[in-house]
């Protein structure tokens, strides 16, 4: 399970030495794989945990629009990384740009996968989030999965 937050900064070419913790849950896996995330942050997979989100997408109707366009905008999204022997990803240019990632990024372990944030960005969500947390747990449902 992932968990923890950690600050980092990319390198000029664009690497992310992964947290310490995050290599420790990854153990030998050497492809990870990259997409769209929730609130503007990229969610990182390894490969049993891409596979099981891939049979959930199986599971989603194509034949409606919003089934349809979740699932063009997220599976189109998707980059796979190896993992140096130093322990970096190097996420492209373009992927930083469209997600509007900073050098300075917060990565953070969420259950079965863990995210790549613009620094400021998780800074203000972090804000948002923690002055309703309480409300925002009475309000959350049981997953049946």
């Amino acid at each position: 399970m992932y968990f923890g937050y950690f600050e980092h900064h990319l390198d000029d070419k664009g690497r992310l030495l992964l947290p310490r913790k995050i290599k420790e849950e990854l153990k030998e896996e050497t492809l990870l794989y990259v997409l769209k995330g929730f609130e503007g942050c990229l969610a990182v997979y390894s490969k049993s945990e891409f596979d099981k989100l891939c049979e959930e997408c199986n599971r989603v109707s194509f034949n409606k629009k919003n089934s349809r366009d979740y699932l063009r905008a997220m599976l189109s999204s998707v980059i796979e990384l190896n993992i140096d022997k130093v322990g970096r990803i190097q996420l492209p240019s373009l992927t930083l740009s469209k997600f509007k990632i900073s050098k300075d990024v917060a990565v953070i372990g969420v259950r079965d996968h863990f995210e790549i944030w613009d620094l400021l960005a998780y800074q203000k969500y972090e804000v948002e989030i923690n002055q309703n947390f309480e409300d925002i747990a009475e309000k959350i449902e049981q997953n049946d999965d």
